[in-house]
């Protein structure tokens, strides 16, 4: 094997390695959730690689939601929302027939005291 005779000094080892630069690694979209996410790997928010789940418990999920249909999953959604306006609307009739009670009541305490005035 080739021995050197002498050593390289400072100065002709560090032009040699001027050209050493690091680069930027290849970053892509991720097609499922739209991270950045490195070139080749898998995407480390919803763990997919080129749009399919890497993990069996992700594939075994996303094959028992293809075999639903998407109607009843986003009638689901829906009806949470639905609910949670129901309710909402519910508690603002509720309020709304407290207040009228109490004008109601107002105005015969109103009328009553005309009454006795007269």
């Amino acid at each position: 094997m080739a021995v050197p005779k002498k050593r390289t000094g400072h100065s002709a080892q560090g032009s040699r390695r001027a050209n050493w630069k690091a680069t930027k690694p290849e970053t892509t979209k991720c097609p499922n959730c739209g991270a950045t996410v490195l070139a080749h790997t898998v995407c480390t928010e919803c763990g997919t690689y080129k749009g399919q789940p890497v993990k069996l418990a992700d594939k075994a999920a996303a094959a028992a939601s293809a075999k639903k249909p998407a109607k009843k999953a986003a009638a689901k959604k829906t009806t949470k929302k639905a609910e949670a306006k129901v309710e909402e609307t519910k508690v603002e009739e509720v309020k709304t027939e407290e207040t009228a009670e109490v004008k109601e009541e107002q105005k015969a305490e109103e009328t009553a005291q005309e009454k006795t005035e007269e």
